[in-house]
């Protein structure tokens, strides 16, 4: 436990951040993790049916990069990838 002042505060600085550091990557888990799931499904050749849950992704990792919560090369390299799976299903 800090002794000084400053480094209690920024402990309780530091904890508010992970917390909401943690929320958002979670929030882009769970965003990617459906978009990924309604790719995989039989239907995904239909945009309609796959385009919520992509947007809702992509806006996801977008939120992050712009809060600092996750790299901004990292956000695109994984709205790339998303974009890759589902071109890929569609072509089938």
């Amino acid at each position: 436990m800090p002794n000084i002042k400053s480094a209690k505060k920024m402990t309780r600085i530091i904890e508010r951040r992970r917390a909401r550091n943690q929320a958002v990557r979670s929030a882009v888990k769970t965003a990617v993790k459906k978009a990924l799931t309604v790719i995989a499904a039989p239907a995904a050749g239909t945009t309609t049916a796959t385009a919520p849950a992509l947007k809702d992704a992509v806006r996801a990792l977008d939120k992050a990069a712009t809060k600092g919560v996750i790299h901004k090369n990292t956000a695109a390299r994984r709205k790339s990838r998303l974009m890759k799976r589902l071109n890929a299903a569609a072509a089938h």
